[in-house]
């Protein structure tokens, strides 16, 4: 089954197939001819032949941090969805938060014609990415962190931690953050201003030893409670960077009888699913991963089909909604 054959149980000229095929403009009938005789023949158009007859090759690479993460699989679900309503394949790559792993796909995915466009998930962001940025040969579009001179879709992380903190600083006065690596400018750098912004306005000024720098894991939030219990017992507020440390913190506070939000109180960033599930139900911040990814992509598909006019980059900042739970007085 080919091209030809299509065109002949159709009864329209290849041509009309063709541009169907590519999506060129065919009238509505001959349109629902073409659709309905490859419904019954199952007829799959073959790649390499129109990868040799439009140049692409359908498919679109995505880098992504790690395999374990809600807000990554949010993020991934709306890049596939518009994808897929495209006609690209999603070609995953994880580079488990090794750097080098990131250059080496975005290398990889630039040569050889392997990909139309790529998305990076980005966490830390150095000046080997940029200068591999800089060198790609096909669109690029970098999602979860905003990198100047490069198309981008990102949250709004100081604000959506300023307004969470506020929130527990209504009834608390001795907060404490729990962050991650100042070098992950969105979730490190960014949510921890926000943090200092809310106790700044509320005229507070943490101990430094009420700072403590974790990762994104549940363990890592358990632990650095267990710190903080330990160097600053008087804590009644626990700001963590993301809903999985929250998690941490939580369990950790129910083994050493503290109650919450009685004794201390918690918040996050992420609104997971478990957010809801939890008791008590998690005070966090939703930040919009699904969409974004969706707004990422179609960005990508915009930049791939103008991919012949000069380069121009993009930027567009997530909003966010804050859900008040029992997590908080």
């Amino acid at each position: 089954m080919d091209i030809n054959e299509i065109a002949r149980l159709a009864g329209v000229s290849r041509a009309t197939v063709s541009r169907y095929l590519n999506n060129g403009y065919v009238s509505q009938a001959k349109r629902e001819l073409i659709a309905k005789v490859i419904e019954e023949t199952g007829y799959v158009p073959s790649r390499q032949a129109q990868q040799l007859r439009t140049g692409k090759t359908g498919i679109v690479g995505v880098i992504i941090p790690k395999i374990n993460s809600q807000s990554v699989s949010r993020m991934v679900a709306g890049i596939n969805e518009v994808l897929t309503d495209h006609n690209y394949q999603t070609l995953l790559a994880c580079s488990n938060n090794d750097y080098q792993s990131e250059i080496d796909y975005l290398r990889v995915f630039s040569e050889r014609n392997h990909v139309d466009g790529v998305i990076l998930i980005a966490t830390v962001i150095t000046e080997t990415h940029l200068k591999v940025f800089s060198e790609l040969s096909v669109p690029l579009v970098i999602l979860g962190q905003q990198v100047d001179g490069f198309s981008c879709v990102f949250h709004d992380d100081r604000s959506a931690t300023h307004d969470v903190t506020a929130v527990a600083l209504k009834t608390g006065s001795r907060p404490a953050y729990v962050g991650v690596i100042e070098q992950d400018r969105a979730a490190g750098h960014d949510r921890r201003i926000g943090f200092l912004d809310a106790c700044h306005e509320a005229g507070i000024t943490p101990e430094p030893k009420s700072y403590i720098t974790g990762d994104f894991t549940m363990d890592s939030g358990y632990f650095c409670c267990e710190q903080l219990l330990e160097d600053a017992p008087d804590t009644d507020t626990i700001v963590c960077a993301t809903d999985t440390i929250a998690f941490g913190v939580l369990a950790c506070l129910r083994e050493y009888g503290r109650r919450v939000p009685e004794d201390v109180q918690v918040t996050g960033i992420g609104d997971s699913d478990f957010s809801r599930a939890v008791s008590p139900s998690l005070t966090t911040a939703h930040l919009f991963y699904k969409t974004s990814g969706s707004d990422a992509a179609l960005l990508l598909v915009d930049s791939i089909s103008k991919q012949d006019e000069a380069p121009r980059s993009r930027e567009l900042k997530m909003g966010y909604e804050v859900y008040v739970r029992t997590s908080t007085r």
